[in-house]
């Protein structure tokens, strides 16, 4: 019945997607905590460019980023990542693109959260003598993470379709070998519905702990 997946590595390609996931994950996790940080700060520059960065890249198709990543920064610029092997290289410039397009949605999963915050418990800590980034980084941000595990799991699973698009530049993925196989072979429904299961297998988990979670870490008001 699955004799049309003989010959290809699956496995391969969706582990390929799991790693794609984790670190432009953990990438954008980071670089969305800074850029919710410059659009909450008191420094105006750092509010504009926080500002500017998510409203411009959450208004670009991905699909255009990646590309970017591949022909501007590695063709025109020359950008290697450090890496020699034209498949690490690949690699590392979708994950840099992944982390530059998610990281404009954890800012403003994690900015609704810092919203959720009274205000008090900012001006009391201030009254205590604490800088905005301790503030920051004692106060609120441990409240606001509690508020938006629901929308981060969210932000993750879209994390974990997008980086179909990492085919695009040649990365050796799930999308990108179930191509190949639908180029390949005659199961055309068979290919499609097996990705789409696995897909499933990674997302669904997902979504179910995580929501889980944010109910069991919830702030009570």
């Amino acid at each position: 019945m699955f004799d049309f997946l003989e010959g290809y590595d699956v496995l391969g390609a969706f582990w390929t997607t799991v790693q794609l996931t984790v670190f432009s994950g953990v990438g954008s996790l980071v670089w969305g905590i800074l850029l919710a940080g410059m659009r909450v700060s008191p420094v105006p520059l750092m509010r504009g460019f926080g500002t500017a960065y998510v409203n411009i890249v959450r208004n670009i198709p991905l699909t255009i980023i990646i590309l970017f990543t591949s022909l501007g920064l590695a063709d025109i610029f020359g950008v290697t990542m450090g890496a020699e092997d034209f498949k690490i290289q690949g690699f590392r410039l979708a994950v840099l693109g992944l982390i530059a397009y998610t990281a404009a949605f954890v800012c403003e999963a994690i900015r609704s959260g810092i919203n959720t915050v009274p205000l008090g418990q900012a001006e009391a800590a201030r009254a205590i003598g604490l800088s905005f980034l301790q503030t920051l980084r004692l106060i609120v941000l441990p409240q606001a993470f509690r508020a938006v595990i629901g929308p981060l799991a969210n932000v993750l699973i879209a994390l974990t379709k997008n980086t179909t698009v990492a085919a695009a530049i040649g990365v050796a993925e799930a999308a990108t070998l179930m191509k190949s196989m639908i180029e390949n072979e005659a199961q055309t429904l068979a290919i499609g519905t097996v990705f789409a299961l696995g897909f499933v297998v990674l997302t669904l988990p997902t979504g179910l702990l995580l929501g889980w979670l944010g109910k069991r870490l919830a702030v009570k008001r």
